[in-house]
């Protein structure tokens, strides 16, 4: 019996998830050959959500959406008693699941980012999994799909023998991405967020006690201040205030249904 561990955070659906589950979501689907989309949320991939409807209804229809960032934990724990001890970090919960693939000869392909990253990430995952499979690499367009195009990159991901497709093309393109192409292909993919700058080398991870204390955007605020500024500076307080509007009653963040037409245009 699937147990439904959907929860209302602002309106979008968050799974009350850990590693362990979310990783065996992912290496279920593909051994079943069946489709499902996952993307793991901090606080800015709410909050496209909550200020974009038609979005939030994309997300609503994803099969799993982790808890990434530390305030989307504390608000499953703070709206639902979800009592989660731990976050679903993307880039962590990427490398287990490459963890389990390699171990099940499983491969996987490689879609987003640039193709100087992913001459970086390629032989740091191979250094690291030694026995995992990846069956292709396709760096982004950084463009809209043209006609038809969908379509070819669904029969090369397929024809490469992939079982997974990881998506690294930044919230909210990878989420509208793994959205768009979930029907046209028979195994999961990931929207994987910034998974790949991390493993490729390019960016540096937080000390353990910053990510513990929820304070990780600061971090990457320091890292990037001109490109993040107004993720952080904006959203953060306006996520802490609907959060508490949500808590009071105040605001009844009624979810939206999820989404089920494919969109008329996205980045690939």
């Amino acid at each position: 019996m699937t147990v439904d561990t959907k929860r209302n955070v602002l309106g979008v659906g968050v799974d009350a998830t850990d590693y362990a589950r979310a990783t065996e979501a992912v290496v279920d689907a593909a051994r079943e050959r069946r489709p499902l989309a996952l993307t793991a949320l901090a606080v800015h991939g709410v909050m496209t959500g909550v200020l974009d409807p038609a979005h939030n209804a994309r997300l609503n229809s994803f099969d799993v959406v982790t808890p990434d960032g530390q305030p989307v934990r504390w608000a499953l724990n703070l709206l639902h008693g979800a009592n989660l001890t731990d976050r679903v970090y993307g880039p962590e919960l990427t490398l287990r699941v490459l963890a389990r693939f390699a171990d099940e000869g499983l491969p996987v392909y490689l879609y987003g980012s640039t193709e100087e990253t992913l001459a970086r990430l390629i032989p740091a995952l191979e250094r690291r999994f030694p026995a995992l499979k990846i069956a292709g690499v396709e760096p982004s367009k950084f463009r809209a799909v043209a006609p038809g195009e969908d379509a070819e990159i669904a029969d090369r991901i397929r024809a490469s023998g992939a079982r997974l497709v990881l998506v690294g093309l930044g919230c909210p393109r990878q989420e509208v991405f793994a959205y768009a192409m979930r029907p046209l292909l028979d195994m999961p993919l990931m929207a994987v967020g910034a998974a790949f700058d991390y493993h490729a080398g390019l960016l540096r991870n937080p000390p353990p006690w910053m990510q513990r204390a929820g304070l990780e955007w600061f971090w990457r605020l320091g890292l990037e201040p001109k490109r993040l500024w107004r993720r952080y500076v904006i959203l953060n307080p306006a996520y802490l205030a609907r959060l508490a509007a949500q808590k009071t009653g105040l605001w009844k963040a009624t979810p939206p249904p999820p989404a089920t037409g494919r969109p008329a245009t996205f980045d690939v």
